[in-house]
């Protein structure tokens, strides 16, 4: 174990070959044309340039990715978050290749591509399954005879798809069949797939997932639930562990079912399972088989370093997969800050002090071009009760300097101010409902 190549960019590749010097490993960073002064580009070991902006030509070139590994000589490849971390077949051909996946299996990796299989082992598994079909939808008939069996509202969702794309919500059967077109268009655009399944659609829930570490020798730690019910149009803003809502009961239920999944799957690697709660029910989503973007917080209450343990678990080193699950202490929280324009940075200060932490790649001079994802930073902080963590992050963000582009570190702000937030009884629909505000 000498040499990661890392299939990313921006903070998460910072953050892997962070854990890589930890381990003294050395590390390879890919970047495109366009991030030739990327921070990850200039801390890593190696660099090498594998395409032009487009992330076409780049991030997601598995040739150009597979070349470069194999020319510099790496053991493996870790993907990251985003791009090629969920993909079946790019995991095939990294091992194809003779290199490591630091994640899991391409074959557990594509059964829990396919929603309707994961939402089949799901419940075998003895997790609560959110009402719906457990088959692609075949036509517009067999779309009706589905949604009247569930009621409405409900959910089409691509099956092979995730981050709110393929996704249409159907209030009253008048609107079925120009839903289903759609869904399956964008599912065709963006997954070369257009399988659509119907579930159920809850209206106010919390979006609830459980973080898992597994070595695939049937050893599997869990590490809490997180809540990220703060979301704009699908998408992430602020996420919290442990969640205000989940009990003890509801807790070890999804500890023990979520184990014995990642046991029959025999999960190598870390992976989150998400889940929808509203009043008393709970519900199964999907899983996601790959390391997610605010793991953060899950490292904060447990003390465990998620990116080193998926590596030592990838070499099949001592990892903590054969210790108990770890005991979680106080409360953490993490903040995604976006760009809201392009162009160049021209001062930049992370928040610092206790118990604050900024995980970015960032630097006064980068240019924030618009060909990736709009992330710039997450900040994360942890404290003894949720309260200290909502007044250490408002503190942390005031604290924070981003100039010469717009983000959303005020609009931050305010959510985190806010009455409803503060009280931990709101749900996914709370960005709508402040919305103004913020």
């Amino acid at each position: 174990m000498k040499k990661v190549l890392i299939a990313n960019r921006g903070e998460i590749a910072v953050r892997i070959i962070r854990a890589l010097k930890l381990l003294n490993i050395s590390s390879v960073a890919v970047y495109s044309q366009a991030d030739k002064d990327g921070l990850w580009v200039k801390m890593a070991d190696q660099s090498i340039c594998i395409g032009p902006a487009r992330s076409s030509e780049s991030y997601l070139n598995v040739r150009n990715l597979i070349s470069a590994a194999l020319l510099s000589r790496c053991d493996a490849i870790h993907p990251g978050v985003g791009f090629l971390s969920e993909s079946a077949s790019f995991a095939k051909e990294v091992t194809d290749s003779g290199l490591i996946f630091i994640g899991p299996s391409h074959q557990t990796i594509a059964i829990l591509g396919d929603k309707i299989e994961a939402r089949i082992l799901a419940k075998k598994a003895g997790l609560p399954v959110t009402p719906g079909g457990f088959e692609p939808i075949r036509d517009l008939d067999h779309l009706k005879k589905e949604a009247a069996l569930i009621g409405y509202p409900v959910i089409l969702k691509a099956a092979f798809g995730g981050g709110g794309k393929g996704m249409r919500i159907v209030e009253k059967e008048e609107d079925l069949e120009s839903s289903f077109n759609l869904a399956k268009q964008e599912a065709m655009q963006f997954f070369a797939n257009d399988t659509i399944h119907i579930e159920k659609y809850l209206t106010h829930p919390r979006h609830i997932e459980v973080q898992l570490l597994a070595d695939g020798n049937n050893h599997v730690i869990f590490l809490g639930e997180r809540d990220c019910s703060v979301q704009k149009n699908h998408q992430k803003l602020i996420e919290e562990s442990p969640s205000p809502v989940v009990n003890e009961k509801l807790r070890n239920t999804l500890k023990e079912a979520s184990i014995k999944l990642f046991k029959e799957l025999k999960y190598k690697g870390a992976g989150t399972i998400e889940f929808l709660v509203e009043d008393d029910l709970c519900c199964f989503m999907e899983v996601n088989a790959r390391i997610q973007v605010e793991h953060p917080v899950s490292e904060l209450v447990s003390s465990l370093d998620l990116i080193k343990e998926m590596i030592q678990i990838a070499f099949d080193n001592k990892n903590s997969c054969t210790k108990p699950s770890p005991k979680l202490k106080g409360h953490a929280m993490e903040v995604r800050i976006n760009a809201l324009s392009c162009g160049v940075i021209t001062k930049f200060n992370p928040p610092l002090g206790p118990f604050v932490r900024c995980d970015t790649h960032l630097y006064t001079g980068v240019n924030i071009s618009p060909f990736y994802d709009s992330m710039l930073a997450k900040v994360i902080v942890s404290g003894e009760t949720r309260m200290e963590c909502i007044n250490r992050m408002i503190v942390a963000l005031k604290e924070m300097e981003i100039e010469g582009i717009n983000t959303n570190i005020q609009q931050s702000i305010n959510i985190l101010s806010n009455k409803q937030f503060k009280s931990g009884k709101y749900d996914t629909t709370l960005y709508k409902k402040i919305e103004k505000e913020i």
